[in-house]
């Protein structure tokens, strides 16, 4: 029967859902716009079918951005704080170090200087690098404060949180500033001195994840996740309203599909994935690993219409994936890399089998996400249908009781990351868990 596609093709359940998302306003960690963000979500999966929906609710490292500056001569120039900066002002030598590759900060004397380095890599390296393995190379350096600078074009200063499990606030006042103001700085205030201030409020919080279940009660599960918060300062329709869209969509069809699913799926919306994947480290510590068939984690869905399956050297995901996107003739990109930085990492740095779902868009890094201009109207409601028309296949497929997913040892997930250059950046940022 295929009459569950004509239904999620015309279904304005997610669309719906990642309007009210986007209408809260305010979804940052331990905020009240999450919690709302979390009650709704949790309600709709009710309405779709999904059943024992609820909240979990787990403690959490709350911040609130209060004033930002960037002084620089006679000038003060626009910047927004990035999330979990320590409150203080800093003054310092500037120095622009480009894209901030970790050779860049080696050369470089930055003891006691702003540093400022860009939000991407350059096409010939051969790894992204992530803001906080760039801040924490600064913090590692002995710099008085980090400049984050945004390499799109259009007045955008990048948000993103630093910090880490052991230290939720950073070390050092960072900000995010936009490519024409870092261009600004560079070009007329490298080597003289400049401030950076940061106020913001450091307090207690709680955070919410939202569960529910389909299929039959079994012990295994395929966990079907995106994550719910947002940064503070846009929308986050593509990061990640996007995605919690597809697990409500993929919810609903799924519901319709309930007789053919021989494994539990369970629906699992994370909060506070934007200030260092807390809601899903807190599952995965208390989560029965062995029990986890496969994760399908939907983080930068929507934003283009070809889905991009990082799969992070399971062979058995990749397969099935490309058999979907065969089976419907439609484009499916699947990338065996591991990816470290989205709520399936908690739990395949220990062997799990996930995937990280995204969608080709043809630009470099985040484009429009952690900035103001992370809304709405950048996305497509066709995108969304078909998108969850197929991830819905493929969770089918993976709930198949014939059909097995082999898991990884750790070690071979380590010497991978080694590999692939990833480790040594892990281990400044206090990520690495081996």
């Amino acid at each position: 029967m295929t009459t569950w596609i004509g239904e999620t093709f015309t279904s304005d359940a997610g669309w719906d859902h990642l309007e009210t998302l986007v209408d809260i306003g305010n979804r940052m960690a331990g905020s009240d716009g999450e919690r709302r963000a979390a009650e709704e979500t949790r309600d709709a999966l009710d309405a779709v079918g999904a059943r024992n929906a609820q909240l979990e609710s787990f403690d959490i490292q709350g911040w609130e951005r209060g004033s930002s500056a960037v002084h620089a001569g006679d000038t003060t120039q626009d910047s927004i704080a990035l999330p979990r900066s320590p409150s203080g002002e800093a003054t310092g030598e500037l120095v622009d170090l480009g894209y901030g590759l970790p050779e860049d900060f080696e050369r470089a004397d930055i003891e006691g200087k702003v540093v400022m380095a860009a939000s991407n890599v350059p096409d010939y390296y051969d790894r992204f690098i992530h803001r906080r393995e760039k801040y924490y190379y600064a913090v590692e350096g002995g710099a008085a404060a980090f400049v984050f600078r945004n390499h799109v074009e259009g007045c955008l200063p990048p948000t993103g949180s630093v910090g880490s499990a052991e230290a939720p606030i950073g070390e050092i006042p960072t900000v995010g500033v936009s490519k024409e103001v870092g261009s600004r700085l560079s070009r007329r205030f490298e080597g003289d001195d400049v401030t950076v201030e940061v106020d913001a409020d450091a307090h207690d919080a709680t955070s919410y994840n939202v569960h529910a279940d389909l299929g039959p009660d079994t012990e295994e599960a395929v966990l079907l996740t995106s994550h719910v918060d947002a940064h503070d300062i846009a929308e986050g329709a593509g990061d990640n309203g996007a995605g919690t869209a597809i697990v409500l969509e993929v919810a609903k069809a799924l519901a319709a599909r309930e007789d053919e699913l021989d494994t539990r799926v369970h629906c699992l919306v994370y909060g506070a994935e934007e200030v260092g994947l807390v809601g899903s480290s807190h599952d995965a510590a208390e989560r029965d690993h062995d029990a986890i068939k496969a994760i399908v984690n939907n983080d930068g869905v929507g934003r283009g219409r070809t889905l991009k399956f990082y799969t992070h050297g399971f062979d058995d995901l990749d397969d099935a994936a490309e058999a979907v996107g065969d089976r419907f003739d439609h484009p499916a990109g699947t990338v065996p890399r591991l990816g470290p930085h989205s709520d399936h990492w908690p739990y395949v740095q220990w062997g799990v089998p996930g995937y990280h779902v995204m969608s080709e868009t043809g630009d470099e890094g985040r484009g429009w996400g952690h900035t103001f201009a992370d809304t709405l109207d950048k996305l497509e409601v066709r995108n969304l249908r078909e998108q969850a028309i197929l991830l819905t296949e493929l969770v089918v497929d993976l709930a198949d009781g014939d059909t097995e997913i082999d898991r990884r040892d750790p070690e071979e997930i380590a010497e991978q990351l080694e590999e692939e250059d990833l480790a040594a950046g892990m281990k400044v940022i206090g990520d690495w868990p081996y």
